[in-house]
């Protein structure tokens, strides 16, 4: 990994960059010119998933970096996940071949369990109501004894739910991928995390604007006076600001874009630093439960009558 940009140690030794290229809806065209700008602009941790349906297009691109030895495979940070389909011990390796191969990759840095619901595969929807995260981790710890996957972690997961794989886990969770925002800070549950030296990957970092309903009362977190009028004194966009303030508080972020400008500008936050003052008034902006955006209700009909939907608890 380049010197050049900052990350984190997991506890595997692997280094995850501070700034990734989140991925979800970017697909065909879009998603191949995006990935050549941020290549070309320093990102090296990309982060995908099954159902992003994008891995092909992603690993054609990263197929051509590396051939062309325009970068080592060493430099890259590869993340994907299992999908709610493959939530059984049986499918995870099987889902993980499919992902390495249309990444066209032998391994990756990160494989995370996507979701602590389990559905049924070729169903319309169907829930499998026998999810069993025991055994899913198991086969998620055997391809890292496989070497397809250096590290293994979690996404949306709650407390009671890791604490639960780490009463049983082999090799513990090196990340947990979850929404952190400034309106949603999850603060115990990375109180927690820090306890047993798992790390946090923040993704929907600047709020969802695409999928955020602002209100007077509660402003899309981009379009804040607070965000913006401090955005404006330090000569950086309110992205940059709300990227920083998730960076001093060590999480690597990976917000979404395909626009050229914005993956350029997302990149540039690590030549300042915020005050003191600054990261305390952004930590008031805390809504905790209620600025939570991705809840899933609306993909999934039903699903927080999932035994194992994660959010029916605080943390």
């Amino acid at each position: 990994m380049s010197s050049r940009i900052p990350a984190i140690t997991l506890h595997n030794g692997g280094k995850m960059p501070m700034v990734g290229l989140g991925t979800y809806k970017s697909r065909d065209d879009e998603i191949r010119q995006a990935l050549n700008v941020a290549l070309e602009c320093g990102y090296r941790h990309i982060d995908t998933a099954t159902v992003y349906e994008n891995e092909v297009e992603i690993g054609d691109v990263l197929h051509e970096w590396l051939s062309s030895g325009r970068i080592a495979r060493e430099e890259l940070f590869v993340v994907t996940k299992l999908p709610m389909t493959g939530n059984r011990y049986k499918d995870v390796g099987r889902f993980l071949q499919d992902s390495l191969d249309k990444l066209r990759l032998s391994y990756v840095d990160l494989y995370l369990i996507h979701s602590p619901v389990g559905m049924k595969e070729h169903s319309k929807g169907e829930f499998d109501l026998d999810t069993n995260h025991e055994e899913i981790y198991k086969a998620m710890e055997e391809q890292v004894d496989a070497g397809k996957a250096k590290a293994i972690g979690l996404s949306n997961f709650n407390s009671k739910q890791i604490e639960k794989i780490l009463k049983v886990c082999r090799i513990k969770p090196a990340n947990l991928q979850v929404e952190v925002h400034v309106y949603h800070q999850q603060k115990d549950l990375r109180e927690l995390c820090r306890g047993f030296d798992i790390s946090i990957c923040a993704y929907c970092p600047l709020g969802a604007p695409y999928m955020a309903k602002g209100s007077d009362e509660c402003p899309i977190l981009l379009q804040h006076p607070l965000v913006t009028s401090m955005a404006k004194r330090l000569g950086r966009t309110p992205a940059q600001v709300l990227l920083r303030f998730l960076i001093q508080n060590n999480m690597p972020v990976i917000p979404r874009s395909t626009n050229q400008k914005r993956l350029k500008e997302n990149f540039k936050v690590f030549d300042f630093e915020l005050c003191a003052e600054d990261m305390a008034s952004l930590e008031a902006l805390d809504r905790k439960g209620a600025g939570r955006i991705v809840d899933f209700k609306s993909l999934f009909e039903g699903i927080e009558n999932h035994p194992e939907w994660p959010f029916n608890i605080p943390f």
